[in-house]
C-alpha cells in the first residue's frame, strides 16, 4: 500500500518561490501517475499539475502554467512541485495524489502554502 507525505510548504511573500515534495513509502510509485491538487479556504479542491508515470507527460492548470513545474525523480519515490512567482491566490493546502491512468485514488494529507501580498 502506498502512503504519500507532502513537505515544503510555508509562509512566503508574493513573488517568492517554494518547492513542494511528495514522498512515497510502502511501495514504489514508479508505475503511478502523480499529481498536485490544492484547496483554499471556502473553495473546492482544484487540479494544479500532473505528471505521467514515466515523468514525460506533464499537465498544468492554466492558473499556474509557466510558473509551476512538476517533476518526478529518477528513483520514482518523490514528486516535486516547483512554484515560482507565487501569488496571493496560490494560498492553499497542497495535496499530492497518485493513481493509474490519471485516476487519483491515493492521497496525502497536504502541506500549507501561504503567500502574503
Amino acid at each position: 500500500q502506498v502512503q504519500l507525505v507532502e513537505s515544503g510548504g510555508g509562509l512566503v511573500q508574493a513573488g517568492d518561490s517554494l518547492r513542494l515534495s511528495c514522498t512515497a513509502s510502502g511501495r514504489s510509485v514508479s508505475a503511478y501517475d502523480m499529481a498536485w491538487f490544492r484547496q483554499a479556504p471556502g473553495k473546492e479542491r482544484e487540479f494544479v499539475a500532473a505528471v505521467g508515470w514515466s515523468g514525460g507527460a506533464k499537465y498544468y492548470a492554466d492558473s499556474v502554467r509557466d510558473r509551476f513545474t512538476i517533476s518526478k525523480d529518477n528513483a520514482k519515490t518523490t514528486t516535486y512541485l516547483q512554484m515560482n512567482n507565487l501569488k496571493f491566490e496560490d494560498t492553499a493546502v497542497y495535496v499530492c495524489a497518485a493513481g493509474m491512468a490519471y485516476k487519483w485514488d491515493i492521497w496525502g494529507q497536504g502541506t500549507q502554502v501561504t503567500v502574503s501580498s
